[in-house]
């Protein structure tokens, strides 16, 4: 049993360290981390809010993860990043030779980068993908092996901040519904394939899911999110303290996916 003494240290320990690393100091004690502020989800007429808050009010640095087998970076086949049109906004149709554009419930991803002192990081790219409701990556998949949609770069403002519009993804078997991305120090980093600062996953709250899968389109996804957990899941078993994003809006007029995180710099 935990007595008081070991409660406190838990929350001592993921208060100074957060709770990736407590969870390490934590483990050869025999001890579990209790987690300090969960997500709340609050519902007004159509529209859901999720909203995450990290243990001790401060940021983490957001962890490591891997970009997958479709990262689209170069680094394992097709490279976007170079391509003429991958820095926008707007993600959802392919450039270039195709206009095809993605289906699905419109997604804004609201993300604000930050250095690990608590500045924002002014100047910083971010190139963000995932894949489409059919749980398809463009560039590899074979029905969208000709498109490059989903996959974007934007340059982060005076205070931090980005914007990408989208579509939800979908949920493929064994993994948690995610964003992937790569922060790179510059924009000129990012659109040669340069050296990344950090590669990392962004995850969406089951609440949200669960109504976006409800909608035409997204039947293989409540199918295949219906098979795992987060606690599962290879990339977030270890915790979303610092990758969860805070949901806002709702299956007709869209969602809001919104995350604030610090990596160094």
């Amino acid at each position: 049993m935990t007595d008081n003494h070991d409660r406190g240290l838990q929350f001592d320990l993921a208060t100074l360290f957060g709770r990736r690393r407590a969870l390490a100091l934590l483990g050869g004690a025999g001890l579990t981390l209790v987690a300090c502020a969960p997500s709340t989800t609050t519902t007004s007429g159509s529209t859901t809010t999720t909203t995450s808050a990290a243990a001790g009010g401060a940021l983490e640095t957001i962890p490591e993860e891997t970009a997958g087998p479709y990262p689209g970076d170069g680094s394992n086949g097709p490279n976007a990043l170079t391509q003429s049109g991958i820095v926008r906004s707007d993600i959802r149709s392919s450039f270039g030779s195709s206009t095809r554009t993605a289906e699905g419930v419109q997604l804004t991803i609201d993300l604000t980068v930050q250095k690990e002192d608590g500045t924002p990081f002014a100047g910083a790219a971010i190139y963000l993908w995932h894949c489409d409701m059919n749980g398809d990556y463009s560039m590899y998949s074979d029905r969208v092996k000709d498109e490059n949609f989903l996959r974007g770069v934007q340059e982060a403002d005076a205070s931090g901040k980005l914007k990408f519009v989208s579509v939800f993804p979908g949920a493929y078997s064994g993994r948690w519904p995610h964003i992937h991305f790569e922060v790179y120090p510059s924009l000129d980093e990012a659109t040669k394939a340069g050296n990344k600062i950090i590669t990392s996953q962004l995850a969406l709250p089951e609440t949200t899911c669960k109504e976006v899968y409800g909608t035409t389109g997204y039947t293989q996804s409540v199918r295949n999110m219906s098979r795992t957990s987060l606690q599962q899941d290879m990339v977030f078993r270890d915790g979303t303290d610092e990758q969860m994003a805070s949901m806002s809006g709702d299956v007709t007029s869209g969602y809001t996916a919104s995350l604030t995180f610090a990596v160094q710099g």
